[in-house]
């Protein structure tokens, strides 16, 4: 119990004197004069940068959520057909189809 209390109390006096070091660095928050805004890129045609990225972003949601859409459609659409006891192998790419596409939506929309 000691040797860990120990471990604890040098990391923190380490954090502490790195922090010391560093400018505002004990700090959480940016210089009053660094706001996200600031750093807004233009692009050449004068739009947004950020604004870009979310537009498109936004659109290759909509195009993977239509495919998500296709993909559970044709699994369900295969799974009616075979037996209870038949699973194919197509049925599995599906499904791992369908997990990436959610992980990457999911990505997509955790970014933002």
């Amino acid at each position: 119990m000691k040797k860990r209390l120990r471990r604890y109390a040098a990391i923190l006096s380490l954090t502490a004197a790195c922090l010391a070091q560093v400018p505002g660095g004990s700090s959480r928050f940016p210089p009053s004069g660094d706001t996200e805004a600031d750093h807004d890129v233009k692009l050449p045609n004068g739009k947004s940068q950020k604004d870009e990225i979310l537009r498109a972003e936004y659109a290759q949601n909509l195009k993977d959520a239509q495919e998500l859409v296709d993909l559970a459609q044709q699994l369900h659409d295969s799974l009616e057909k075979n037996d209870r006891y038949v699973l194919s192998l197509a049925d599995l790419k599906k499904t791992e189809d369908i997990e990436k596409l959610v992980k990457k939506i999911h990505n997509r929309l955790r970014h933002n």
